[in-house]
């Protein structure tokens, strides 16, 4: 069975936007998911790589330069590289940005990867909701950074009044239409969003992760509700679609396999969505019933009407849609068809 390959997901934001503070909340709530971490810190001294060492299980650090001018594409799959080989046993890998990287330029950075043991993971932009409007009259480019974001967290939101934070988001929504926005303080961020547990046979000496006592009194999962999907009757790809494009607010991820009555025999699609990032990946089906079975977690979602959404995309009969097929392959994560939505953006 050929190995999967890691998702790497970027995380970028302007100076102070709480970048590394999600990251650390991240690494604190990762529930055994094995964790790599490139940081980018602009300027001699790593802060940022000195924040999350304790934590992180692998960490290639970059000093002194700018990830995205300063290093091109075979210089980033040679990092990726020293975390993604099988050894390493890493399960996600998250590439934090400087505050003063460009977004587009990160995407094209990962897009061009060479390398066969990852793929992308979605990016992820973090908006600091007390100087957002400060910061984009000093940096109009600011507003350019959501258009390519799959995930917008607008962080600090504690520290604004409820006015000022309506004002920011709906800015931030007119530059990233259709992107999920979500609000957080501190960093807050339910892992969950960006990577699942994987269970793991315990053997050899116990790691400190077995030994230590987790603390989940900072837990999110109270603030994000989950809807489980099931279908014995395949979807129909182009009301599928159609879902996933124009999905309801507040809903953040969308993971399972989904059954689009294709005749090939590796017609089962796995599915993984971050924000407005879809992904699919295309295997054989095992043995017995084909079935769509999927998992949607999101905050103030009104889970009845999810439901009725997903089961109004069963389709009437089971004869192949192939040009409703065909659109929904666009997001097939293959290495020659990667990120299709992104490279025409970026």
């Amino acid at each position: 069975m050929a190995r999967q390959r890691v998702p790497v997901v970027l995380v970028a934001g302007f100076l102070g936007a709480g970048k590394t503070t999600m990251l650390n909340h991240l690494l604190a709530n990762r529930q055994g998911v094995r964790v790599g971490v490139v940081v980018n810190d602009f300027g001699q001294v790593n802060i940022d790589a000195l924040a999350v060492a304790g934590q992180v299980d692998t960490m290639v650090s970059l000093g002194n330069g700018c990830l995205c001018c300063a290093v091109d594409a075979s210089g980033l799959d040679a990092m990726l590289g020293k975390l993604s080989r099988p050894e390493a046993g890493i399960d996600v890998i998250v590439v934090e940005a400087s505050g003063i990287a460009e977004p587009r330029d990160l995407l094209r950075l990962m897009i061009a990867s060479e390398n066969p043991d990852i793929r992308y993971g979605g990016l992820v932009e973090v908006v600091d909701a007390v100087e957002f409007e400060a910061a984009r009259v000093r940096h109009p480019e600011l507003t350019e950074h959501l258009r390519v974001a799959d995930l917008v967290v607008l962080n600090k939101v504690d520290r604004v009044e409820a006015d000022d934070l309506a004002k920011v988001r709906a800015v931030v929504e007119e530059h990233a239409p259709g992107v999920p926005v979500l609000t957080t303080e501190r960093g807050r961020v339910d892992p969950g969003l960006f990577f699942d547990p994987r269970p793991r046979e315990s053997y050899g000496q116990l790691s400190f992760d077995d030994l230590r006592e987790h603390d989940h009194s900072e837990h999110l999962h109270a603030q994000y509700e989950s809807v489980t999907f099931t279908s014995d009757r395949p979807l129909s790809p182009r009301r599928f679609l159609a879902f996933l494009e124009s999905r309801p607010a507040g809903l953040y991820r969308v993971k399972g396999h989904v059954d689009l009555a294709s005749p090939e025999s590796r017609s089962r699609f796995g599915l993984h969505t971050v924000g407005a990032f879809v992904q699919v990946e295309r295997s054989a089906w095992p043995s017995g019933p084909r079935r769509t079975e999927l998992v949607l977690i999101g905050a103030g979602i009104d889970a009845a009407e999810i439901e009725r959404q997903l089961s109004a995309c069963v389709a009437e009969d089971e004869v192949p849609d192939e040009r409703g097929l065909l659109r929904f392959l666009r997001y097939l994560n293959e290495p020659d068809e990667d990120s299709a939505r992104h490279a025409e953006e970026a």
